[in-house]
């Protein structure tokens, strides 16, 4: 499997397992196995009169209304594509085997401490 993160130009970062459709020796495409869109929210927290950001980010099909597990995406649609964090990675993976919810989530915050978290 090659997990990779694209960003789209609509600014979209989507996890999926990613392959290259070649035509005459060059990527005219990728084609994204069962993508899910990241979602990140930062928000700010008191911990201990310190001030501190948490990253909160979530894992959710791309595309709700496809039936599809791979879509293809042109490649003037991607920006660029990226290794993803181990944890947001750990997190797809535990996904797709079906040991999280729908509400898949984990915590960040600027301590370097990172914590998985779900509903």
């Amino acid at each position: 499997m090659t997990l990779k993160v694209a960003v789209l130009q609509s600014q979209e970062q989507i996890i999926a397992d990613l392959k290259e459709i070649v035509s005459e020796d060059k990527t005219v495409a990728y084609l994204l196995n069962k993508p899910h869109i990241i979602e990140i929210n930062r928000f700010s927290l008191t911990e201990e009169g310190q001030p501190a950001t948490s990253v909160e980010v979530t894992l959710s099909p791309w595309i709700l209304a496809s039936a599809e597990d791979d879509i293809p995406v042109p490649t003037q649609h991607v920006i660029t594509i990226v290794e993803p964090l181990d944890s947001v990675k750990q997190m797809y993976e535990a996904k797709l085997n079906g040991r999280r919810n729908q509400s898949d989530q984990t915590d960040s915050s600027d301590d370097g401490q990172e914590s998985d978290k779900s509903d």
